[in-house]
C-alpha cells in the first residue's frame, strides 16, 4: 500500500537523520571539549606537521571529533565518486581532509559540524514535505465499521474494504473510503480534498470521499473506491509525482554541475600555486572549497517548488508536474468550457412542449427511458424529473450515444431518438413540427427533441445556471494579464451568447464538437498564445491535453478528470485558476531571488577567501547561514494565498447553500 510505503520511507529517513544528529552532537561536544582541554592541559604539547607546538590532549579530542563529524561527509562523497556521479559534497570532503592533514583538527571539526548542520536543515525540510504527505494519507482511519447483511457491524481494517461493502460512519469519525450515501444525513468537512471552506450537506445518493470528516450525523455508505484507488490515494500519488519532477531552471543547474567542481578545484589550485606562504595558501584553498559548495544554488529551485506545490495542494489544486506550475505564469489565453465550468453543470427541466396529440408525461417518460444509460447532464436532469414524477421507466436496448448530438435506443418495438433537431433530421426524422414557432428553438433555453419511429413528439427545455463566482474569476483573469477569454460549448448559440454576455468573455464558440474544440486551441496556439484549457475533464479530455495547460474542474472522485488534465481542481471554484497564475509568478520570483542570492554569496565569499580575509571556520558558518536563508525564503510560499485557505472550523452552511445543494429539480411546466 502507498500509505505503508510512505510511512516506512519517512520513518527510515527520520531514523537516518536522527542517527546523524546524534553523531553530530557527540562530535560537536568533542570539538568543544578540545578547546577546554587546551586550557586545562596547557603543559602537554605535541609537534604539528610544520613543527608548531600544540596541546596533545586537545589535539587528540579534536581529532576524534573531526573524524566523527567528517566521516559521513567523506563517505558520502566517496560513494558518489564510486558510482561516477559528480556531487557537490566532494568539495567539502576535500576541505576536511586537507584540514586534518595540516593538523588543524579543531578547524576540521568545526567545518564538518557546520556543514552537517546545513545538511540536517536540508534533510529536515525534505522530511517535512514527506511527513505532510504521510499526515494527509493518515486522514484515512485504520479501521472501519462494516455493516453485515443482518444489520450488525464488524470492525475491519480500512485496507480490507472493497467496492460494494457498506460501512457506517458516526459523527466525529473520518470516512475510511470513497462511497455513496445509502442512508442518513450529515455535514461533512471535505476541505482536505476539495479546499472548500464550508461543510457540505450529505444525504442519500450523495458522493463522499475517504479522509474527510463526518461532523453531525451517522451515515451508511456503500464503498465505491478504497485504498490507493480512492480520491485521497490519487491526491497523494499526484503530490509525490510532482515532487519527483524538475523545473527547467533546476535542469539548467544540473547541466552545468559537471563543470562546476573541476573549475573550482582549478581556481583553488592556482591560488595555492601562487601563494608565497604554502600553509596560508592551503588555508585559502580550503576556504574556497567550503564556500564554493553551492547548496544555496542547488536548493534554490526545488525548495521553492515544493513549497508552491504544498500551497496549491492545501487549496485543492493538484499539479502533476512542476513544469505545469512554471507554464502557468506565461498564460495569455484561457479557453473555458461552459457546462460545468462557467455554469453549475446541473441542468433543470423548466419547460415541456409536447406535440398536439402527445401527452406531456409520455414525452418525458420516453426521453428519460432512453437517457437513463447516459451520463450527460441532460440525462441526469431528465431522470431527476422522472423520479419526482414517479414514472416507471422501461429498459432500452441497443443504446448508442453520439457525443454532443444525442442518443438513440429501442424501447419495445419503437425506435427512440433524443437530441438536437439538426441531428435528428440527419437521422431521417420528420422535424417539420419545428416550422411552427411554438416548436422552434427558443432563445436562451437548452432544448432537446424526442422522436418515436422518426416522428417528433415535442421538445424538453432546460436551463443551466451560471456559477456565482464565475464573473469575479473572469475579472481576476484580466487582473493577472489574461485578456483572451474564450467560452466554448456544444450548446446552441442563443444559450452561449447569454452566458458569455453574463460572464464578459471576449470570444464565444457554440455548437462545437470535441474535435472542433481541438481546432480552436490549435488556432490560439498559432496566433502565439500560451493557452490554458479549463473543463470538467470528461468530454473535454482531448482539448485539455492539447493546451499548454489543461485544468480539470471539480476533479474530486473523477478518474477521467485527474488523468486527462495537467492540473486538477478538486472543487469548482474558478478563482483558484487566477490564484494559480499568481502563485506561479510568485514561485518564479522566489526562485530567482534564491539563485541571485546563491550566486552573489559564492562570488563575494570566494573573493574574500582569495584575499585571505575569510577563514575556514567562518566560511562553514556562513555556508550554513546561506542555506538557511534560501530554505526560509522558499518557505514563505507555503503561506501564500492564506486568504483563500479553508477555515479550520467549519461553520454550518447558510440556508442558501443548503437549499441549492439539495433542492429538487423544478417540475416540468406544460
Amino acid at each position: 500500500m502507498a500509505h505503508f510505503d510512505i510511512k516506512q520511507s519517512v520513518q527510515a529517513e527520520t531514523g537516518k537523520a536522527s542517527a546523524l544528529m546524534i553523531a553530530t552532537l557527540f562530535g560537536g561536544m568533542l570539538v568543544v571539549c578540545s578547546f577546554f582541554a587546551e586550557w586545562l592541559f596547557a603543559g602537554s604539547t605535541v609537534r604539528g606537521s610544520e613543527g608548531e607546538s600544540g596541546n596533545f590532549y586537545s589535539s587528540l579530542i579534536a581529532l576524534a571529533g573531526a573524524v566523527l563529524l567528517g566521516a559521513p561527509l567523506i563517505w558520502h562523497a566517496l560513494v558518489h565518486l564510486w558510482h561516477g556521479e559528480n556531487h557537490m559534497d566532494e568539495l567539502v570532503a576535500m576541505a576536511i581532509v586537507a584540514a586534518i592533514a595540516l593538523g588543524e583538527y579543531q578547524e576540521a571539526g568545526v567545518i564538518a559540524f557546520f556543514m552537517i548542520l546545513s545538511n540536517l536543515i536540508e534533510t529536515r525540510t525534505a522530511l517535512g514535505a514527506r511527513a505532510s504527505i504521510e499526515s494527509l494519507v493518515r486522514l484515512t482511519p485504520d479501521q472501519a465499521h462494516r455493516v453485515l447483511p443482518d444489520g450488525s457491524e464488524e470492525v475491519v481494517a480500512s485496507a480490507k474494504l472493497h467496492p460494494g461493502d457498506v460501512i457506517r460512519v458516526r459523527p466525529g469519525d473520518n470516512i475510511p473510503a470513497d462511497g455513496v450515501v445509502l442512508s442518513g444525513e450529515s455535514s461533512v468537512n471535505q476541505a482536505n480534498i476539495t479546499g472548500e471552506s464550508m461543510a457540505v450537506d450529505k444525504v442519500d445518493g450523495h458522493e463522499v470521499f475517504g479522509g474527510t470528516s463526518n461532523l453531525t450525523g451517522a451515515l451508511d455508505i456503500r464503498v465505491t473506491k478504497a485504498g490507493k484507488d480512492a480520491t485521497l490515494g490519487k491526491v497523494q500519488s499526484l503530490i509525490l509525482e510532482a515532487e519527483a519532477t524538475q523545473a527547467p531552471l533546476a535542469r539548467l543547474i544540473d547541466r552545468y554541475a559537471g563543470w562546476y567542481t573541476p573549475t573550482i578545484l582549478m581556481v583553488a589550485g592556482i591560488v595555492l600555486f601562487f601563494a608565497s606562504d604554502k600553509k596560508e595558501g592551503l588555508e585559502r584553498a580550503i576556504t574556497m572549497l567550503i564556500v564554493a559548495c553551492p547548496c544555496a544554488l542547488v536548493l534554490a529551485t526545488p525548495t521553492a517548488m515544493v513549497a508552491a506545490l504544498s500551497c496549491a495542494a492545501r487549496l485543492g489544486i493538484l499539479i502533476k508536474n512542476v513544469i505545469h506550475l512554471e507554464h502557468a505564469r506565461n498564460l495569455t489565453a484561457v479557453v473555458l468550457d461552459k457546462t460545468g465550468t462557467l455554469t453549475t453543470g446541473v441542468l433543470s427541466v423548466t419547460q415541456l412542449k409536447p406535440a398536439p396529440d402527445v401527452d406531456g408525461a409520455d414525452l418525458l417518460k420516453t426521453a428519460a427511458t432512453v437517457e437513463q444509460l447516459s451520463k450527460h447532464p441532460t440525462a441526469r436532469a431528465l431522470l431527476e424529473v422522472a423520479k419526482q414524477a414517479k414514472l416507471q421507466l422501461e429498459q432500452p436496448v441497443g443504446f448508442k450515444e453520439v457525443m454532443g448530438r444525442g442518443v438513440r435506443a429501442k424501447v419495445g418495438n419503437d425506435e427512440i431518438m433524443v437530441g438536437r433537431s439538426n441531428w435528428l433530421a440527419e437521422q431521417g426524422a420528420d422535424m417539420s413540427l419545428t416550422d411552427d414557432p411554438q416548436y422552434s428553438e427558443t432563445e436562451g433555453l437548452s432544448m432537446i427533441y424526442v422522436t418515436r419511429n422518426n416522428r417528433c413528439l415535442g421538445w424538453i427545455g432546460m436551463e443551466d445556471k451560471t456559477r456565482p463566482e464565475a464573473r469575479a474569476a473572469i475579472e481576476a483573469f484580466r487582473e493577472v494579464g489574461v485578456q483572451n477569454l474564450t467560452m466554448v460549448t456544444g450548446d446552441k448559440w442563443s444559450v452561449a451568447r447569454r452566458v458569455a454576455a453574463e460572464m464578459g468573455c471576449t470570444e464565444v464558440q457554440a455548437e462545437v464538437l470535441p474535435d472542433q474544440k481541438l481546432a480552436l486551441v490549435d488556432d490560439l496556439k498559432r496566433r502565439g498564445h500560451q493557452v490554458c484549457v479549463v473543463g470538467d475533464g470528461v468530454n473535454d479530455a482531448p482539448a485539455l491535453a492539447a493546451g499548454h495547460l489543461g485544468i480539470a474542474m471539480g476533479a474530486a472522485g473523477s478518474d477521467v478528470a485527474i488523468k486527462s488534465a495537467s492540473v486538477a481542481l478538486m472543487n469548482n471554484d474558478l478563482n483558484r485558476i487566477p490564484f494559480l497564475i499568481r502563485l506561479s509568478r510568485k514561485a518564479t520570483g522566489v526562485i530567482w531571488q534564491n539563485l541571485l542570492f546563491g550566486v552573489a554569496f559564492i562570488l563575494v565569499t570566494q573573493t574574500f577567501a582569495i584575499w585571505g580575509a575569510l577563514k575556514p571556520i567562518m566560511a562553514a558558518f556562513l555556508h550554513m547561514i546561506a542555506t538557511t536563508v534560501v530554505i526560509f525564503n522558499s518557505a514563505r510560499l507555503v503561506r501564500f494565498g492564506e486568504e483563500m485557505e479553508p477555515h479550520t472550523e467549519m461553520a454550518p452552511p447558510t440556508p442558501e447553500v443548503e437549499t441549492s445543494s439539495v433542492s429538487p429539480v423544478p417540475a416540468p411546466a406544460t
